[in-house]
């Protein structure tokens, strides 16, 4: 293949690997998928980031990804949507954060 045809099919394959970042997994059980090899009554109440734990009311597989990861029980006493919003805050602060190691390295 000559440089050009290289070029752009390189292109392309970044393209559409970057706009596979955006669409949800697969792997993620669905609200109503609940059921597994193991019975109802055992999984019932388990949660399937942490099968050891009890899975927090709250979190009932209602919200994009949940799958029932709240170790600490912040759930049982936040309102669940303040909690996702803070989430997203800090998570933008970290990459100002990271954006401003990164400029300062490249200034001086």
């Amino acid at each position: 293949l000559p440089a050009a045809a290289m070029l752009r099919l390189s292109l392309l394959a970044a393209s559409i690997a970057g706009a596979s970042a955006f669409s949800a997994p697969s792997f993620l059980p669905r609200a109503g998928a609940r059921t597994a090899a193991v019975s109802g009554m055992q999984m019932q109440d388990r949660s399937y980031s942490m099968p050891f734990l009890s899975r927090p009311p709250a979190l009932d597989g209602t919200m994009a990804g949940d799958v029932g990861f709240d170790p600490l029980g912040f759930s049982n006493y936040f309102d669940l949507k303040w909690l996702r919003e803070a989430e997203l805050k800090h998570g933008r602060i970290c990459m100002l954060g990271c954006l401003g190691f990164i400029t300062q390295e490249k200034i001086q």
